[in-house]
């Protein structure tokens, strides 16, 4: 029941980040550089924040924390979290060639995979005496190679989308559908995101041990990873503040109180997705090989909730039936893979 429970809470954390985009929508008058890194300090700084704090026990504090914890460590997962922080970048711009569902299916399919593995691979170049590839058991392996498989599925549902439509078609669906660039841009978005997997593996010790609730243990990584990920952003969107002259769209103050509603529901609803992992990760404890997959199946459940999505939103309007199965034959195959290791194990 545990293990049904733990799903279930990274379900829900996965359908809320696949969700976050919407509100986007919702903002006024502002260019993308800005929209998206207002919603960055929420996403990435005050939501993890917050977030960390439950890791704290009574009578300590996160200072206390990152000043005990390891410094090479603690560095690891920040610079994990800067590279992540490029794939932050990349993802949003796959969204805009590819549209919510492709461009998020492409990126996090890359991302589930990479990031499920690199992770135990590079710790074990620091750490082999804690033996991380251990935890990359052959139904774990199994598991990403399904999540792949479902993916690509998704992946030539689009390509068929991108053949079957006219340009009309295509720009009515997503504005700026441009797919042999969004691929491109969705596979090094996928790479680059799986770093924040990286991230949490060097920082997963980074809490007080007993002193912390299992359910909130990797919440103080999360703090360090979107934090290195901030600074990523927050460069880039100043530097096109700058380059695009948009740096009047923080002086527009009838419209801050709607954007800063609109952007503070879509970083909740992102930092949701993490969230859920540490809390949905406390209930599989007993079962090593989900807690290494963890990663990989909220990945793999963004990419169908973002689907759901797509459907609403229109972006599949006016492709053929056959399409349409494609696209269904992916979701149910990534639906199966999130119960693959299990079984197996």
């Amino acid at each position: 029941m545990e293990i049904i429970i733990g799903l279930l809470i990274i379900a829900i954390g996965a359908f809320c980040q696949s969700s976050c985009y919407v509100p986007i929508n919702k903002i006024k008058d502002w260019s993308w550089e800005s929209y998206w890194i207002v919603q960055g300090v929420f996403a990435w700084l005050v939501f993890p924040l917050l977030g960390a704090l439950l890791a704290v026990p009574e009578g300590h504090s996160l200072t206390e924390l990152f000043a005990t914890a390891p410094s090479f460590n603690v560095w690891m997962t920040i610079f994990f979290g800067v590279l992540w922080g490029v794939g932050g970048l990349t993802f949003g711009l796959s969204m805009r060639y590819l549209g919510v569902a492709l461009g998020q299916s492409i990126a996090l399919g890359t991302c589930a995979g990479l990031g499920t593995i690199m992770g135990p691979v590079l710790l074990n170049i620091y750490f082999p005496e804690q033996k991380p590839l251990e935890s990359l058991t052959s139904a774990v392996i199994i598991g990403v190679v399904v999540t792949l498989i479902g993916i690509a599925i998704i992946g030539i549902a689009g390509h068929m989308k991108a053949q079957s439509l006219t340009e009309e078609e295509k720009k009515a669906a997503v504005k700026d559908f441009n797919f042999p660039k969004g691929i491109v841009i969705a596979l090094l978005a996928g790479f680059m995101s799986g770093c924040f997997n990286v991230g949490l593996e060097f920082g997963k010790d980074i809490n007080f041990g007993e002193l912390t609730n299992p359910m909130f243990s990797t919440l103080p990584a999360t703090l360090l990873v979107t934090l290195g990920g901030f600074v990523t952003n927050a460069i880039y969107c100043f530097y096109q503040n700058s380059k695009n002259k948009t740096w009047g769209d923080y002086g527009k103050s009838s419209i801050w109180g709607n954007n800063l509603l609109f952007c503070a529901l879509a970083g909740l609803l992102w930092y949701s997705q993490f969230f859920g992992l540490s809390l949905g990760k406390g209930f599989l404890t007993e079962s090593p090989t989900l807690t290494t997959f963890a990663f990989c199946i909220l990945m793999a459940l963004n990419v169908v909730f973002s689907n759901v999505w797509g459907i609403i939103l229109k972006e599949w309007k006016g492709v053929s039936q056959k399409t349409i199965v494609v696209l269904i034959i992916g979701i149910v195959v990534l639906i199966v893979s999130t119960f693959v290791p299990e079984l197996l194990k």
